[in-house]
């Protein structure tokens, strides 16, 4: 459609049940309203009146599974409904072009996809590494021009990067694929770009749920294809809303506390003989704990206790939901947070304990909330966001606490959507 029908029509609220099935929430409808028509505005902006397609992929909230992906352990997320969305139109040429919220044009040759050292960390580094994977399982490629704008927070634990990649994938899939290409295969062609040119060691969690979409349970021990399973829980059933809390903390400068951590769970793998901890249990470590200690770290072992624990709550997570069994999971989500700090040790950086903006948060959480909810660290951990399942006649005393903490808006009351990654119209 042509971009001054697609502002028309937008105006005229004829894609609001479009913008309503998507991001569950009818109050934010004015807002998405608006901001499509000044995405479609700004595109035009920058390459003129033509056809284009709008594409949405959502960030992600982990629930429960807190750094086992790696392990091929067993997590349990949930798409929400911030996203990336993306005004897309074909080039004459073979050019990717690419215009972020605040940032300069990139440019890219969709032949040119070789990795380049110098570009590790770098958007450019996402989508040649993106472009690569697709044309290395078999499909096609082609040049694109696209203005992304993006409420996913940047650096706060909702996977900014995922729902990038997923969108670009998905750009991909529809514009020159027939949308033949599957959400677990986008989810892992976006792994592949992050680990390989982008130079970060992240597991599958963040883009599978950023590409599938709804409630996932993922056992990375299964095949790929069989991993995966969506779950239909619906949490205002329950009377609890999703409430996200940016602490302000980046995670920007951060990539060598994350690699520890499968490093060293690495380490107490090797001690039995495996590359991962998954298969290893509980038992294992104690009957091995003294010469365990000679081999590994302390830390080493306790973040391999948290993993092989975690696996199992999150299977008593998914149990619970099936069972309309709230109370469990609620019990779940706070075990798996007080592992996270305890065990796995993500909630602060120890080279700078001075800074714990995350620690106090969940600290005020626990006053705030008390019999009215849960709190735990949310995502990769060391800085960003805390998560928080909340009774909804105490969301507002809540939401006014942490903003309180963090400033206004830090606070934000979620909705679980449906989709990943989507082409919207």
């Amino acid at each position: 459609m042509n971009t001054k029908e697609i502002i028309n029509e937008l105006k005229k609220g004829s894609y609001d049940e479009r913008l309503k099935d998507v991001y569950v929430d009818e109050k934010l409808l004015s807002y998405q309203r608006s901001r499509y028509i000044q995405a479609v505005e700004r595109f035009i902006e920058l390459y003129g009146q033509c056809e284009v397609s709008i594409f949405s992929a959502p960030g992600r909230s982990e629930v429960c599974g807190n750094h086992t992906d790696h392990q091929k352990g067993e997590i349990l997320a949930a798409s929400i409904n911030l996203d990336a969305v993306a005004i897309v139109g074909t080039s004459d040429d073979d050019t990717v072009k690419i215009v972020s919220d605040g940032y300069d044009e990139i440019c890219i040759d969709i032949d040119d996809t070789a990795f380049e050292k110098s570009k590790e960390g770098t958007t450019e580094a996402l989508i040649k590494g993106i472009l690569a994977a697709v044309k290395d399982k078999g499909y096609k490629t082609g040049g694109f021009k696209a203005y992304i704008t993006s409420d996913v927070l940047i650096g706060a634990g909702l996977s900014s990067s995922a729902a990038f990649e997923v969108l670009t994938g998905t750009i991909i899939s529809h514009l020159f694929n027939d949308g033949s290409i599957d959400a677990v295969t986008i989810a892992a062609i976006g792994q592949y770009a992050e680990n390989v040119y982008f130079g970060k060691p992240c597991g599958l969690m963040d883009q599978m749920a950023c590409s599938v979409g709804n409630l996932v349970h993922v056992d990375f021990d299964k095949p790929l294809f069989d991993s995966v399973e969506k779950i239909d829980f619906d949490l205002n059933r329950y009377g609890y809303c999703l409430c996200i809390t940016d602490t302000k903390g980046s995670h920007a400068d951060l990539t060598h506390e994350y690699a520890a951590i499968p490093q060293e769970m690495a380490s107490v793998a090797a001690y039995f003989g495996k590359e991962v901890l998954r298969g290893i249990t509980f038992k294992d470590i104690m009957m091995n704990i003294a010469d365990l200690r000679r081999s590994c770290s302390d830390r080493a072992i306790l973040r391999a206790i948290h993993v092989i624990m975690e696996n199992e709550r999150v299977e008593a997570c998914v149990k619970a939901m099936r069972a309309d069994d709230p109370k469990t999971f609620l019990s779940c989500i706070k075990e798996s947070g007080d592992s996270s700090f305890k065990y796995l040790q993500n909630v602060f950086c120890s080279s700078d304990p001075s800074d714990q903006s995350v620690s106090l948060a969940l600290a005020v959480s626990d006053a705030l909330l008390r019999d009215n909810g849960v709190s735990r660290v949310h995502g990769g951990g060391f800085a960003g966001t805390i998560q928080a399942f909340v009774k909804e006649e105490h969301v507002d005393t809540y939401l006014k606490g942490m903003d309180r903490l963090f400033g206004e808006g830090a606070c934000k009351v979620l909705k679980i959507r449906k989709y990943g990654g989507i082409r919207i119209l």
